[in-house]
């Protein structure tokens, strides 16, 4: 392009082939841009597709107290934001940072091949541009921490005042919490309008650098076509060398400008995967959860156990432990196989789509007359916010249900099993006239198997027919 230029201005006459070439190479540039796009695209759709299909099976192999310990707004932000973020980490920053190591060198190797001046004229302004670099994607990655905490805190805080609603609205308060939520949204906004101000910062340098170097060219340049200077390099040049210089100067600068623009991707990819990290490998606690399930409970074959102690002792992880929820260990095997335990607690998994198959879920199918009266036992049948009877709709994963109907259909399904018990506050949640009826039930089902229950309710601890208080740490005391 330059030499076909060059010569019609001068009046000279390209030559043919030139003509006839130029328009093909400027169609091929355009398509091998827009290859380079899609193929750079697509790798990231893999990556963030392949992170999540990661991170699922991830949370699956999760034992249940570590996953039902993380917060719900963090972990759907992680999964929905996070993985393609780390993808444009991944790929679009590390594709930037290759053309940057190379196509800088190739530009100024262009330039060299015509005037070697002007080659050291932009490598000359690289080390500056790299100092710049670094200051400002510092800041930026510091801003870009602070703006992934702000979004995690608001989808926390979110889905917190979602399943906290009815309460919210119960009270009057809905003016409150909009408030407060407004407040956050505000504070993410304004975090990132931080990084997006750093990265405009980060591109205006290099423009300006890029300015300065192509302005210094074309005046070094024209005075030497002018002939008020004789610097070496600039003089003497024919014009299609000038238009070359010209043109390739800026291609010099394109991947330094390609570089600025992912710095917030980097920003972004890293603070996403180090949330990526937090999430998907959370800490367990290094004490109390290991050393408790080294204890011999001496467990019995049959009777009421009722594990006490004060919060934060260990009663639930033990229990968890001893049912296998948190994986298979020596502990399970004090109570026989986890398979033959039925586990009760307020956050017990409800599967099936009504209510007679959330209760006969995983046990053997009871007839129907002692399934119904079960559950007229517990109070199932006439509860006003399950209409149906045993045919009341279920949605999948017990969305509409309350803490303490989850509770009651754990414990319904327990005594229609012949499996040892391990309950976990099974008199929680419920009003004195329910738990009265757990209180007895578990009673009489201990006759003719073991019942273990972690509990604070004095009425139940003293149906016992033996007591385990748990002090804190592997520290026990045991009464009959």
């Amino acid at each position: 392009m330059a030499l076909v230029v060059g010569r019609l201005v001068m009046g000279g006459d390209p030559a043919l082939w030139s003509i006839v070439a130029l328009p093909p190479l400027i169609v091929a540039g355009a398509l091998a841009g827009y290859a380079a796009e899609r193929c750079q695209a697509s790798a990231e759709t893999r990556v963030s597709i392949g992170l999540r299909a990661l991170s699922g099976e991830r949370l699956q192999a999760l034992p249940a107290t570590l996953l039902t310990s993380l917060p719900a707004g963090a972990l759907t932000i992680a999964l929905h934001r996070h993985p393609q973020a780390v993808a444009r980490l991944v790929v679009g920053h590390r594709a930037a940072v290759a053309m940057t190591a190379g196509g800088p060198l190739l530009a100024a190797a262009a330039l060299a091949s015509v005037s070697w001046p002007s080659a050291l004229l932009v490598l000359l302004l690289t080390p500056v541009m790299i100092v710049f670099f670094a200051l400002v994607g510092g800041a930026m990655q510091a801003r870009a921490a602070e703006q992934e905490r702000s979004f995690r805190q608001l989808a926390g805080q979110f889905a917190d005042r979602i399943r906290a609603l009815p309460t919210i609205l119960a009270n009057d308060a809905l003016a409150i919490e909009a408030d407060k939520l407004s407040g956050r949204m505000n504070t993410y906004a304004e975090r990132t309008m931080g990084v997006l101000r750093l990265a405009f910062v980060n591109a205006g340098l290099i423009d300006f650098f890029a300015s300065l170097s192509i302005a210094m060219l074309a005046v070094f340049l024209g005075l030497g076509h002018l002939g008020l200077a004789t610097l070496p390099g600039f003089a003497r040049l024919e014009l299609w060398q000038s238009l070359f210089i010209l043109m390739i100067a800026p291609e010099f600068f394109a991947p330094f400008r390609r570089l600025s623009e992912q710095y917030h991707a980097k920003a972004e990819g890293l603070a996403a995967a180090e949330a990526l990290d937090r999430l998907l490998d959370p800490v367990r606690s290094p004490a109390r959860p290991v050393d408790v399930i080294a204890v011999d409970l001496d467990l019995p074959s049959r009777g009421l156990v009722v594990i006490t102690g004060p919060s934060g002792a260990g009663k639930s992880t033990l229990l968890r432990r001893l049912a296998g929820l948190d994986g298979v260990t020596d502990a399970a095997e004090k109570v026989d196989h986890p398979t033959n335990c039925v586990w009760i607690a307020i956050d017990c998994l409800v599967v099936g789509r009504s209510l007679a198959e959330a209760i006969c879920a995983d046990i053997p199918p009871p007839t129907s007359e002692r399934l119904c009266a079960m559950a007229q036992r517990l109070g199932l049948l006439d509860d006003g916010l399950l209409p149906g009877g045993l045919a009341a709709p279920i949605v999948p994963g017990g969305a509409n249900l309350s803490g303490g109907q989850r509770l009651r259909i754990a414990v319904a399904r327990a005594l229609l099993s012949d499996r040892t018990i391990i309950a976990d506050e099974p008199t929680a949640k419920l009003d004195a006239v329910a738990a009265r009826t757990i209180r007895l039930a578990l009673h009489e089902a201990a006759a003719h198997r073991l019942v273990l229950v972690a509990s604070h309710d004095p009425e139940l601890i003293a149906l016992a027919d033996r007591r385990v208080h748990l002090q804190g740490g592997c520290d026990l005391e045991g009464t009959a």
